[in-house]
């Protein structure tokens, strides 16, 4: 370790802690004073979020939709790019798989509609993220203004497509007919049975599985692969990426396509596992979540999934919490969460600087020691 730098240790796990401390202690303040007790607003919290079964099973299930969409934004991170368009990107993906489900759900199995609307999900999100990036590449257009204006555009396409084209007649609802059995992935209440835990209404689904397997492939290609390592470059240095013969406008357009791809897989676990229908706003604010996910999972897919659990958490403890404690508000509970994004994100940066501090001491201490050890070796 040189000066300057932290051991991985600290800045992947003790960093990231000491931030979710500090926000639930202010969220513990915040709790005091609406009169309830911190402490007991903690373990109901806990409870609700892993102490039953059917509140883990919806623990889990917003998880999978933050896996994700964290995913989304790490890829994007790696390259030097901030995608805040995952919520727009994964309500476009909604679209492809949609329309896979309404095509084929009569006419095959699940496990045959599943991969294509796997792959017209991730489709549709590529695209819907690869025009920003195209824009920034080519034309210079700064990719979070872009991929901002696309998530408003994604909702006005979807609300025109949900009201013209998949409305059923004679229906007022803005949705599309409910799939049979064809367009709908299981539930994995077998697997927890295992476990002897009831998930109860959960509607977590095998695209959990999905989302472990992305996380795992995420790793593969940012870490093992030249396509990982140039992103990384591009990310890093991009004066050196071009120095080495790397074409960034390339770069940029691949990473922001595989960025809304993973995004777009978020759609498999609201369309095909939960909801069984398109509908309005399924996304439900996932995709700036993920921005959280990301930042406290460091942009590493095992930071990722343990953050992407904390929020899943934070999310289906808060509901228990708001119903058990009547005095803390589901407003307060989105305070609480909103604390959580604000220590992950906007001040990840507030315990660094005495932490880096207190290492560089220790760093200068072994070199004084060393020095004065190979001083005396010399000396004799």
């Amino acid at each position: 370790m040189s000066r300057g730098e932290l051991p991985r240790w600290v800045d992947f796990g003790l960093i990231p802690l000491l931030n979710l401390a500090a926000a639930f202690l202010v969220a513990g303040l915040v709790v005091i004073a609406v009169g309830e007790n911190p402490l007991e607003a903690v373990e109901l919290m806990l409870f609700g979020a892993f102490g039953y079964g059917e509140g883990l099973g919806f623990t889990l299930y917003y998880a999978t939709n933050f896996i994700f969409t964290g995913l989304a934004v790490a890829v994007a991170f790696h390259a030097g790019l901030f995608n805040i368009g995952g919520e727009g990107q994964a309500y476009v993906a909604g679209l492809g798989v949609a329309l896979v489900c309404l095509f084929m759900d009569t006419l095959v199995p699940w496990w045959i509609t599943a991969p294509f609307a796997i792959m017209a999900g991730a489709a549709f999100g590529a695209f819907w993220a690869f025009v920003p990036g195209y824009l920034q590449a080519k034309r210079g257009s700064h990719i979070v203004i872009t991929t901002i204006m696309f998530n408003f555009i994604a909702a006005a396409l979807m609300t025109y497509m949900l009201v013209n084209v998949f409305r059923q007649p004679g229906s007022m609802a803005p949705e599309s007919r409910t799939f049979e059995e064809g367009g709908r992935i299981p539930r994995i209440d077998w697997f927890f049975d295992w476990f002897g835990m009831n998930l109860g209404g959960a509607q977590t689904n095998i695209s959990l599985f999905l989302a472990l397997i992305m996380a795992f492939l995420v790793w593969v290609l940012v870490w093992r692969t030249r396509l990982g390592y140039r992103m990384r470059t591009l990310g890093q240095n991009p004066t050196a990426a071009v120095y080495a013969g790397m074409r960034p406008p390339r770069l940029i357009m691949i990473a922001m396509a595989i960025s809304g791809g993973l995004a777009g897989m978020m759609a498999i676990n609201e369309i095909m596992g939960v909801h069984g229908r398109l509908i309005l706003e399924f996304a439900g604010g996932a995709g700036f979540v993920g921005i959280a996910v990301a930042l406290m999972g460091r942009a590493h897919p095992i930071g990722i999934v343990l953050a992407a659990l904390l929020f899943g958490a934070l999310y289906q403890g808060g509901a228990e919490l708001a119903f058990s404690m009547p005095s803390i508000t589901r407003d307060m509970i989105i305070a609480i969460q909103g604390l959580v994004i604000l220590f992950a994100g906007a001040l990840e940066g507030l315990f660094r600087p005495a932490i880096v501090g207190f290492f560089n001491a220790l760093y200068d201490r072994r070199k004084v020691r060393e020095a004065s050890a190979a001083a005396g070796q010399a000396a004799e």
